[in-house]
């Protein structure tokens, strides 16, 4: 707390004369909720201000005409350390021109350590930046060192506050439509609603899919609606889990869709992945199946809403390398286990039924 406001980490001054911010943060859609109470944070501070992320094109489906702080998303390039795939200098090249053309007052960097995000966001050419930065990357103005192993959304609060934006939100809200909410309705049965996400991208992050299925046969057993969600590469599992005791929608429904069936669900259970963090987002109650390392930096903050179940793996079950160290500053084996196998059914369900009572 300082001069009567809440911040994490060391206040910075306000800037003067900011009419227009940048921040950037591309990533998945775990990654934008995680920018969101920064952004926030950001609306409240400099009121006047549009603000425009510069993301990823999964963030401009979610985000666009949304209410919320964000004025507008434009598509990141793909650029070595700031969006993944088949770089085209060019057209980094006309980006970076066409975004100078804004004439950005504050642009905020909160996204990794700097190595690669730092240097792009300096090629805005705005009149004042924030952000974090790694002993290996280029300064900012004001600086937020990196230190893998903090909370996201803390991190990005911490970066927003050298900018003078107080606390205003913990974790990220996003207003869900009445057109999303009764397309959702669609699928409902009347009977509580459990909805399983059972893919993440790291296959390290994911829970057996047949323990989910148990989980989605007790549920079905106790009078539970199941519906199953994913992209096209969850369907496989998807299937599994509901001949359990279910309905797979997996490969089938849009962002807007998805987010409907979230914002329905009376528990969504899933591994640590962007569909976890949006159905905290909308509202939803969650159980989350997290590795140690992930939950602190990507657990959610409560647990009157939302549980967790910890697998407590530190090193990789088949070579035994030390899996804590991650981040810029080691390289992972090449090997793919479920960090999760450790979390078993019962304590699970445990934490479903505890929520949905």
């Amino acid at each position: 707390m300082t001069d009567g406001g809440t911040f994490v980490g060391e206040q910075g001054e306000k800037f003067a004369g900011v009419e227009r911010i940048a921040v950037l943060r591309g990533g998945g859609l775990g990654d934008v909720m995680f920018a969101m109470p920064a952004i926030t944070a950001l609306a409240a501070a400099y009121p006047e201000a549009s603000i425009t992320l510069l993301s990823t094109p999964a963030a401009v489906a979610l985000l666009r005409d949304r209410p919320g702080p964000v004025t507008e998303v434009v598509e990141l390039p793909n650029a070595e350390g700031v969006r993944p795939g088949p770089e085209d200098p060019e057209q980094t090249a006309e980006f970076l021109a066409r975004m100078r053309q804004r004439r950005f007052d504050l642009a905020v960097q909160v996204h990794g350590g700097g190595r690669y995000s730092n240097p792009f966001l300096l090629e805005l050419g705005a009149r004042h930046t924030v952000g974090t930065r790694t002993p290996d990357a280029v300064a900012l103005e004001r600086n937020l060192p990196y230190v893998y192993y903090q909370q996201e959304m803390l991190r990005a609060l911490e970066v927003v506050g050298l900018a003078g934006a107080e606390v205003r939100d913990l974790e990220p809200w996003l207003t869900v439509t009445d057109a999303e909410r009764a397309a959702a309705r669609e699928h409902r049965t009347g009977q509580p609603l459990l909805t399983i996400h059972p893919g993440a991208t790291d296959p390290r992050r994911r829970w057996p899919a047949e323990r989910f299925a148990e989980v989605a046969r007790r549920a079905a057993a106790a009078g539970w609606q199941v519906l199953v969600v994913g992209d096209a590469g969850d369907v496989g599992a998807a299937e599994q889990i509901a001949a359990g005791g279910g309905v797979s929608l997996a490969g089938q429904l849009s962002l807007s869709e998805l987010l409907g069936v979230l914002a329905e669900s009376d528990v969504m259970l899933g591994n640590d992945s962007g569909p976890r963090h949006l159905a905290l987002a909308v509202g939803a109650r969650t159980v989350g199946l997290y590795w140690l390392g992930n939950l602190i930096n990507a657990g959610p903050m409560g647990r009157g809403r939302h549980r967790v179940q910890l697998s407590w793996v530190t090193c990789c079950p088949v070579c035994g390398a030390d899996v804590t160290q991650v981040g810029w500053t080691a390289e992972r084996c090449e090997h793919d286990p479920s960090f999760l196998t450790g979390i078993g059914v019962d304590e699970v369900w445990a934490d479903v039924r505890a929520l949905g009572a």
